[in-house]
């Protein structure tokens, strides 16, 4: 219930290439980057003769735990999704990898992102004869490259994904070669690794540390890496363009112990917390993470602003995602069923509350109010992102406009909402020095940080064609993202 007020990252990504256990590896994997997507996840390998494919709604742990489905799955080589479903559907027929026998032979592929064109893509598709089985836009891809003129698999992928506009890390699996690609501008992770002279691609460098396999480097924007017996060939399909990697990533959606674009994520969370804490300081008696995403940033407000930091409140990491909700009584007590507020360090102090991020705001006044009951004297908020005002068009799960309580409300009226005594955000240019950068270039953005700013950074064919994918009255999310 309270993840409803959060946003969600749309998938995992994971493949590897010239191993025995390549199934095995790839549920570690896909079990590392179960933080990406929780709805569903799916494997599909290759023995040398026959494509094997297994996909299931629920975790890693829960569905693939079992030898016998391991053993279901033989072959050297393998890639695996886990997803997070949105408005593009839940149900089987969106679970990826997807698959398709095309006349040059089996091919499989997972996509982590959002494609900004797919609606418009799938019309034309469709007014060619195209016949769709998912409401996924991953399924676009496999069209594309079906009615692609070209003749080999790799000048087919390439003519596809040159049409595609958006962001997208995507994993595929042919019955020679392992590949990755990711959009020009690389809004979205994909990382190379090597386990024992095996090539690795994961979403976040935390799937290659469970199997042990070293980093090698993260796939570049607008590259294409071709993996087979010979080893790995880098394509670059794409016009250069300058980067712009989601921000967010550092924020929220990492796991912290993951390095992305260089960068480790918890140091850049506790940077963060550093600068909050030097432009937001407040006088109080203790600072307290919203667990467990606004801890690594509390921390870092705690050390610099020379405050005590006390975990004031407790998580339930038990707390099953189905909980089925018998009452209204019960359902207004969601919150409390994965935080509850440690009194005995609460009662009678002023307190700086530090969280990740405002998206409705709902779930930050039961926090609030939960603090205040165990007796807080006073609440300030301190939130580790600048205030959300648009919804992401390039695969993350967000409301709609109108309900971004930043894009509705002033500092003052969200601070009333929520009803603490202040009320800051990180700014932009704070957020980017944490992220290693000395401000934003508003002429050449570093990231995408839309959400932030509303500057998107490729065409929204589909919303700009009044296609149902996004805006101020629906989800800004594709209706056809189950590829997310």
């Amino acid at each position: 219930m309270q993840d409803a007020d959060k946003f969600h990252e749309e998938c995992g990504v994971f493949g590897i290439y010239g191993q025995a256990d390549a199934a095995a590896m790839t549920v570690l994997g896909l079990h590392s980057l179960q933080h990406r997507g929780q709805e569903a996840a799916g494997i599909v390998a290759f023995d040398g003769a026959t494509f094997h494919a297994e996909r299931h709604v629920g975790l890693i742990g829960d569905t693939f735990s079992k030898q016998s489905v391991i053993d279901r799955l033989p072959g050297h080589a393998a890639i695996g999704h886990n997803r997070y479903s949105t408005t593009g559907g839940e149900g089987m027929r969106n679970v990826q990898p997807f698959f398709a026998d095309f006349a040059g032979g089996g091919f499989a592929v997972a996509h982590n992102g959002n494609l900004t064109n797919a609606a418009t893509l799938r019309d034309e598709l469709q007014r060619r004869g195209a016949i769709f089985q998912s409401t996924s836009d991953t399924e676009v891809i496999l069209h594309l490259i079906a009615t692609s003129t070209e003749q080999q698999l790799v000048p087919k992928l390439t003519d596809a994904v040159k049409q595609l506009e958006g962001a997208f890390s995507l994993v595929a699996l042919s019955a020679k070669k392992l590949i990755g690609c990711r959009d020009a501008l690389g809004v979205r992770p994909l990382v190379l690794g090597d386990l024992d002279g095996s090539y690795v691609l994961a979403s976040e460098t935390c799937a290659l540390d469970i199997i042990g396999a070293r980093f090698v480097r993260d796939v570049k924007p607008g590259e294409l890496v071709v993996i087979d017996k010979d080893g790995l060939q880098s394509h670059f399909p794409f016009e250069a363009a300058k980067p712009r990697f989601c921000v967010f990533e550092y924020v929220y959606f990492a796991r912290p112990d993951s390095t992305v674009q260089g960068e480790n994520v918890y140091a850049v969370r506790k940077a963060i917390g550093e600068e909050l804490a030097r432009e937001a300081p407040c006088n109080a008696d203790i600072v307290v993470p919203v667990p467990d995403s606004g801890v690594p940033a509390a921390i870092g407000y705690s050390q610099e602003a020379g405050l005590p930091f006390e975990l004031g409140i407790i998580r339930n990491h038990y707390v099953g995602r189905t909980f089925i909700a018998p009452s209204d009584q019960i359902r207004h007590m969601g919150v409390k069923l994965k935080h509850n507020a440690n009194r005995r360090l609460i009662e009678g102090k002023s307190v700086v509350l530090v969280d990740d991020s405002i998206v409705r705001g709902t779930t930050s006044q039961k926090i609030v109010a939960m603090v205040r009951d165990a007796g807080a004297r006073e609440v300030h908020m301190r939130i580790a992102s600048p205030p959300t005002v648009s919804g992401c068009f390039y695969g993350v799960d967000t409301p709609e406009k109108q309900k971004l309580l930043a894009s509705r409300m002033s500092m003052e009226e969200m601070a009333a909402f929520i009803k603490v005594d202040s009320l800051a955000f990180v700014s932009v240019d704070g957020m980017y020095r944490a992220a290693g950068e000395a401000a934003r270039d508003n002429d050449q953005p570093q990231f995408c940080d839309a959400c932030f700013t509303g500057d998107y950074p490729t065409s929204l064919t589909d919303r700009e064609g009044g296609q149902n994918v996004g805006g101020d009255n629906v989800r800004p999310i594709s209706m056809l993202s189950g590829g997310n």
